[in-house]
């Protein structure tokens, strides 16, 4: 039952910190707001992420991560409620960004209680439930919480009922979720890494690392994180199909999306039996002119395959997805997981050496492509408001990136094979302070 409490309130928390893209065309039709306020509440999202997520993770590792998580998923719930009764754009600002500094919380705490929790012969099925509870748990409360967008104001009684599932979440993981008091001694290093703890003194040595070095300027061709704070705007307003239908759409793009990372796992084994290293790397080369391909036509291109689009204000519903277009939306999230769970992150512990592996991850996810993604919000937003067409924004800000990222990878070829065969040898000058 701990492993399950744990996945239902990650899945609250992820989709609390959601409401805001699902119902900003209400919000937006409430306060008399633009894209750029969307860009700068999905920017906040993620330097909420990117700052406070490893704070909630130090203060778990000296307080104890079951009280901790206690009151940033559940007791913090009361901030999301305030939201739902926000009566100006200033001051939902204000209290979304409060709530936001809680929802990020989850996943640093989760990785380290998980470890805590389990032994090590058992936390990969720890993990598997959460996670898959996780994904279950959103893809029935989507479209249950896209219910309230046949109101005007459902969006209040969308951060309203949020607020109350993560308060019941916390009632969960105090009744569920135990921690033990110790944790072994010969643990205690190998669980600082699984909360996503990392060394400042080690990020210097990450780019000696060739193949590590050029992934950091990679990321900013990785767009998709802009993509999802802006796709359910497009389909509710600029393409006329309401916040319900938005989140139906939502819904099969997360059911296809869950299916990827399964996919790109396959997938990539394939090539790597074929190819050998260098398999990984033709791999990410066609998902990421595939999914640049995809995004296209579902973001810019979508009267080809629904040809009854036609624009609304967001609240008003001018159509309904063809059956066509659901199967594209589909096929977007069956792509969208193949080039990271299949290319970039196995890539990643195959060449980062056992100790810096912590600090990897941290220092290109959290910290460069976190920073990335604020400013790619705030510039979409801005630009969509600009030119009045935030489709014709992601086709060129979002969609054209993957197809210049698929040139930028040829890069790896040379590199990538020379650092998997220097792993073993750089993780022994590391433990002799030599490298």
């Amino acid at each position: 039952m701990g492993a399950l409490s744990l996945g239902v309130s990650q899945s609250i928390d992820n989709s609390e910190g959601g409401v805001s893209k699902t119902f900003f065309p209400q919000i937006m039709v409430a306060f008399g707001l633009g894209d750029a306020q969307l860009g700068l509440l999905n920017a906040l999202s993620n330097a909420a992420r990117m700052i406070f997520g490893p704070v909630w993770a130090m203060l778990a590792d000296r307080f104890g991560r079951k009280p901790i998580l206690f009151v940033v998923t559940g007791v913090w719930g009361l901030w999301t409620i305030a939201t739902g009764f926000a009566t100006s754009w200033p001051m939902l600002l204000v209290l979304y960004s409060v709530a936001l500094i809680g929802t990020v919380a989850s996943e640093p705490i989760l990785n380290g209680l998980l470890g805590s929790l389990y032994k090590r012969s058992e936390r990969g099925r720890a993990f598997g439930i959460v996670r898959s509870t996780s994904s279950g748990v959103a893809i029935v409360l989507t479209p249950l919480l896209g219910q309230f967008g046949h109101n005007p104001e459902g969006w209040r009684y969308a951060m309203i009922a949020m607020g109350v599932l993560s308060l019941l979440s916390g009632v969960l993981i105090l009744l569920f979720v135990k921690e033990p008091k110790e944790v072994a001694a010969d643990d205690r290093a190998e669980l600082k890494a699984d909360a996503g703890m990392f060394s400042w003194a080690d990020v210097p040595k990450l780019f000696k690392i060739p193949t590590i070095a050029f992934m950091a300027p990679m990321l900013l061709l990785v767009t998709s994180l802009v993509l999802f704070g802006f796709m359910n705007q497009v389909w509710a307003r600029d393409l006329g199909y309401g916040v319900v239908n938005a989140s139906y759409l939502n819904t099969v793009f997360q059911i296809g999306s869950t299916l990827s990372a399964l996919l790109g796992g396959f997938l990539a084994d394939f090539f790597v039996r074929k190819l050998g290293p260098k398999g990984r790397v033709t791999l990410f080369q066609l998902y990421a002119v595939s999914f640049g391909i995809i995004i296209a036509l579902t973001m810019y291109f979508s009267s080809w395959w629904d040809a009854d689009v036609s624009p609304g204000t967001g609240q008003t519903v001018t159509n309904d997805p063809s059956l066509l277009y659901y199967v594209m939306v589909f096929l977007m999230g069956l792509v969208f997981s193949i080039g990271f769970t299949g290319c970039v992150l196995p890539m990643i512990s195959t060449v980062c050496p056992k100790q810096l592996s912590a600090t990897a991850f941290a220092v290109l996810f959290s910290l460069i492509q976190g920073g990335i993604n604020v400013v790619y919000n705030l510039a979409v937003g801005q630009i969509a408001d600009a030119i009045g067409s935030l489709p014709l924004t992601i086709l060129v800000g979002v969609s054209v990136p993957y197809f210049l990222n698929a040139i930028y990878w040829f890069v790896f070829y040379k590199t990538y094979p020379k650092d998997i065969a220097l792993q073993d040898q750089r993780s022994e000058l590391i433990a002799q302070g030599k490298f």
